[in-house]
């Protein structure tokens, strides 16, 4: 085989694409020349922690959207590789909710037993992505930050793989530009430490919102105000924890909101989500979606529609993550190795207004997390991925929901079962609320 594939990114969803075609290769199948490129000094996209907001050391905007003291904010029981268990790594089995070092761990765990690391290129961000109709090959160019050039190659297939929490979504209020506290969006948020003592406004009402103001109150500080445009989170809060209605304007530290409600704050924090922002592929290849379970234009989610050689992975918005990037990965191998037959453009197209069809007519979380579910199986059944208790995984989801909704500062508290192993995962030595250490060395109580 003759082929050269580039893979963008070398976090979950490249580094998935990369042990796909390992694992391919083996079994003894011969793969594609396989170039994965990074523009971080280090694997793990998202996971690998970064003190550094802005730019980066080259100039380049800081990808990662990490913060110290995260934790998973889901059971690690619905995102489990189904080719190595968090027992097969640990040596044991683990409490539900890993700090993101546990998490990177075991990531970083799986591409380091598979030696797939020889396949990338680090410091390497990509300044262009085109497609030439007449020789039907890619040309990625690339700048080699290290050597402080740019190159380009040539490449049969592009996966694209950088993930799209990187670019945030950043709104304007009335009074921001004199506001005078501190303004930041959650993707420069790093260290909940620095609001100890502070009254904080979150404006959002998404995960962010919802895990960057508990770990602020769980380090201490004084105030939490979350401000919605639609509707509120709806949680037990604290009683230093309040939801008003969307912001209308800020005057010094004066925050006003649309129920007429005034509050006097510190800082704000806008967790108004993210951009899928592809800015260096060529226009007629850029994926343009919102943030869906079953994004525009992408066969399967998978395939560019109208270039079957491109593919993105990792673009959904998410309930299933690191073990659907896995089923996309290997459905990618197998289209681009041959074993899987695409349809025609217009079959392609008519599948993905079904299948976006069938996910609006789900009615509520409940129903997103059955889509995802049904839409990871379907793409497992087609290649040699493991099989894995895809149902176990979504009762964990299902139990997860009903912890939250119980009690938002415990549910990290409470174990599920292992879709893999089946084994109940035991319950961590110390509640989240007071569990102020998150190193690995402290959540697997690794004596010095």
């Amino acid at each position: 085989m003759t082929k050269r594939v580039a893979i963008i990114g070398a976090g979950p969803s490249g580094l998935a694409q990369l042990r796909a075609f390992q694992s391919a290769q083996e079994k003894g199948a011969e793969i594609p020349d396989v170039v994965c490129f990074e523009k971080q000094s280090d694997w793990g996209g998202l996971w690998n922690y970064s003190w550094r907001t802005g730019l980066d050391e080259y100039g380049e905007p800081v990808h990662g959207s990490m913060y110290r003291y995260l934790w998973s904010n889901g059971p690690k029981e619905g995102l489990e590789f189904a080719d190595y268990s968090f027992e097969e790594h640990f040596g044991r089995a683990i409490p539900s909710y890993p700090p993101r070092a546990v998490l990177y761990d075991y990531i970083i765990g799986r591409v380091e037993k598979a030696n797939v690391r020889q396949w990338i290129r680090f410091d390497s961000p990509i300044r262009r992505v085109s497609y030439d109709q007449h020789d039907g090959m890619f040309q990625v160019t690339v700048k080699d930050n290290l050597k402080d050039v740019e190159y380009s190659e040539k490449f049969d297939h592009v996966i694209v793989a950088s993930g799209h929490f990187s670019t945030p979504n950043v709104p304007y209020f009335t009074g921001f530009d004199l506001f005078k506290g501190r303004i930041l969006h959650a993707h420069d948020f790093r260290d909940a430490m620095e609001f100890k003592d502070k009254d904080l406004l979150l404006i959002g009402t998404s995960y962010s919102a919802e895990d960057i103001g508990s770990q602020c109150w769980k380090y201490g500080a004084k105030s939490i105000t979350v401000s919605h445009r639609t509707a509120p989170m709806g949680h037990k809060w604290p009683i230093n924890w309040e939801e008003l209605p969307l912001l209308v304007k800020v005057e010094g530290n004066t925050a006003t909101f649309k129920d007429g409600s005034k509050r006097d704050v510190d800082a704000i924090i806008l967790c108004t989500g993210y951009n899928h922002h592809f800015p260096f592929i060529d226009e007629e290849l850029r994926l343009k979606t919102n943030n869906r379970l079953y994004p525009v234009n992408l066969y399967s989610g998978v395939v560019w529609e109208h270039n079957p050689k491109l593919m993105y992975l990792g673009m959904q918005d998410q309930w299933f993550t690191f073990n659907m990037f896995d089923a996309q990965a290997w459905y990618a191998r197998d289209v681009i190795m041959g074993r899987i037959k695409l349809p025609s453009q217009p079959e392609m197209h008519a599948d993905i207004n079904r299948n976006r069809a069938e996910e609006e007519a789900g009615g509520d979380d409940y129903a997103a997390i059955k889509f995802q579910g049904k839409y990871t199986m379907d793409l497992m059944a087609q290649t040699d991925y493991p099989d894995f208790d895809t149902d176990g995984a979504i009762q964990a989801f299902f139990e997860w929901k009903a912890h939250k909704k119980e009690n938002i500062m415990t549910f990290r508290d409470h174990g599920y079962k292992s879709a893999l192993t089946g084994t109940m995962a035991p319950k961590h030595h110390t509640p989240w609320i007071d569990a102020l250490d998150d190193s690995l060395e402290c959540y697997l109580d690794i004596k010095s």
